[in-house]
């Protein structure tokens, strides 16, 4: 009989309702992963138990869903969610039963689940339950529907995405049946809410396999969510630099990311001293000041380095960011007379699609801001015309980009080159890699790249140089930047001051800044 670990908590619940009489089992995706030898992410557990009886047998419980017979039992302030077998009714929004039944049959209750690698149960007595030949399907690498995958998706809507997010998560294909259901269904995505499907799609795109959007393309499902990509699907780019359409060029970026993220996270399992890949930070404002002081404590030469600096929510801007960042190239296009296409300010035309979209998959403000800024500089040059990395021009860019950005540019800049013309990327990587070390050794050496690291502020301008308070001073300000990211040795209190008073009696103050 096939054994699952069960966490202690988990099995003193599941004893608990057996003891009292009541069946009881862990159910759905946490059976999935252990499994598959995948840690899950919760532990839910199906029973015969009213939700009632259910609160009866714990001293501390949470009525989260109790109207479709879910009871969250807390132990040790660790909550896990339990439910009452049920049959649900009608669906009348393609999303929710209108209401539920609940049955004394672990068969029927599994029976409602959307695909059959998550409709088995276990406890140590009975083993596995798999009434629904999940074990094969996952031996044989497939998602397929419970029962009839059209009534599947009737019921819920958003089961369509998750059969693409699945396979994108498990490497798994859709088997022909359900996939033509997802084809079939994809138009009822339009019902399902922003929230929900960005959710799916951000799953899609962290797996390790988020070239499966493909598959939501082909079923037709991003035409209602996301019908950007396929414009860049269709956008050629007859251009040396590319041997790609505008989406599979993103979707060999995005491959490309995801196969070195699954990299460093093997290293990391086999070095304990680099920590978690993936830390769960939540915070916006805690996330913020963390990205400010990654760029200056990893070594962002280094690739691995780079992504185990990255909290979860860094590596969802990331993805996003490979998303989007060409997703203006349709609209940007130009084709000269010799047949060469052009893409001019797609970088600029693509920010601003880029939070046109997140918006509508309602992002918070701090994840629009940062893949819109990202979009903005990817195309961000630190060469000459000669191919020549100058330490001032890494600086510039440094100065644009700021600091708390630069490892995940780095990092989509390294995945957008391993997308293009190969025969032209030895000398990119080599322009990146130089562009690197120079900006590893700016920070390494406090050089000036933004007003805050000016060795004067505003008030020192009017205290000391006897400036009067208004615009001139935000300009004056922009001026000692722009000169000492060109001269980082003038960064000094008296030197600039004196500098400060000769700007300010030109009139007017000369514009801030140049063109890389």
């Amino acid at each position: 009989m096939t054994k699952i670990r069960l966490p202690e908590k988990v099995n003193t619940i599941i004893h608990r309702l057996q003891t009292a009489g009541y069946e009881a089992y862990a159910v759905g995706g946490c059976v999935r992963d252990s499994l598959l030898g995948r840690i899950p992410e919760d532990w839910d557990i199906t029973t015969c138990a009213k939700p009632a009886e259910v609160k009866s047998l714990f001293a501390r419980t949470v009525d989260t869903g109790i109207a479709h017979g879910t009871v969250t039992v807390l132990l040790d302030r660790e909550g896990f969610e339990v439910t009452t077998y049920r049959i649900d009714g009608e669906y009348e929004d393609a999303r929710h039963p209108k209401q539920v039944e609940f049955t004394p049959s672990l068969s029927l209750d599994l029976a409602r689940r959307d695909f059959t690698i998550n409709a088995m149960a276990y406890n140590d007595e009975a083993g596995i339950i798999d009434l629904f030949r999940g074990m094969e399907d996952m031996e044989n690498r497939r998602i397929r529907c419970v029962g009839n995958a059209n009534e599947r998706f009737d019921e819920d809507a958003l089961r369509i995405m998750r059969a693409v997010r699945f396979s994108a998560q498990l490497d798994f294909d859709i088997e022909p049946e359900t996939l033509q259901a997802v084809a079939s269904h994809a138009k009822e995505l339009s019902r399902i809410s922003a929230e929900r499907i960005r959710v799916e799609l951000t799953k899609l795109l962290l797996s390790d396999h988020p070239e499966r959007l493909l598959t939501a393309s082909r079923t037709g499902l991003t035409a209602v969510f996301l019908p950007e990509f396929d414009r860049m699907l269709a956008t050629e780019q007859e251009n040396p630099h590319h041997i790609y359409d505008v989406g599979m060029h993103t979707v060999h970026a995005l491959s490309y990311m995801a196969r070195r993220t699954a990299e460093a996270r093997a290293l990391a399992a086999d070095d304990p001293t680099t920590g978690n890949l993936l830390p769960a930070t939540e915070d916006v404002e805690t996330d913020c000041l963390r990205r400010q002081t990654s760029a200056v404590s990893a070594n962002i030469f280094d690739t691995d380095a780079s992504l185990r600096s990255l909290s979860k929510k860094d590596h969802t801007i990331l993805r996003f960011a490979l998303l989007l960042h060409d997703c203006a190239k349709p609209e940007a296009k130009t084709v000269d007379r010799t047949g060469t296409a052009h893409f001019i300010h797609h970088d600029l035309l693509g920010a601003k699609r880029a939070g046109e979209i997140l918006r509508r998959l309602k992002f918070d403000n701090d994840t629009i801001h940062a893949v819109s800024h990202l979009v903005e500089m990817h195309d961000i040059r630190y060469a000459d015309s000669e191919k020549t990395v100058k330490e001032r021009s890494v600086r510039r860019a440094v100065m644009r980009v700021g600091k708390e950005y630069l490892t995940l540019l780095f990092l989509l800049q390294e995945a957008d080159l391993n997308a293009q013309n190969p025969v032209l990327l030895p000398d990119k990587l080599r322009q990146l890699s130089e562009a690197k070390q120079l900006a590893q050794q700016i920070l390494d050496r406090e050089q000036c790249v933004s007003i805050k690291d000016l060795a004067v502020n505003g008030s020192d301008l009017i205290s000391a140089a006897g400036m009067k308070p208004g615009r001139e001073i935000g300009l004056v300000l922009e001026q000692l930047l722009d000169h000492v990211i060109e001269h980082p040795e003038k960064n000094e209190r008296e030197y600039l001051l004196r500098y400060a008073c000769e700007l300010y009696h030109e009139t007017p103050p000369k514009p801030f800044g140049r063109p890389l």
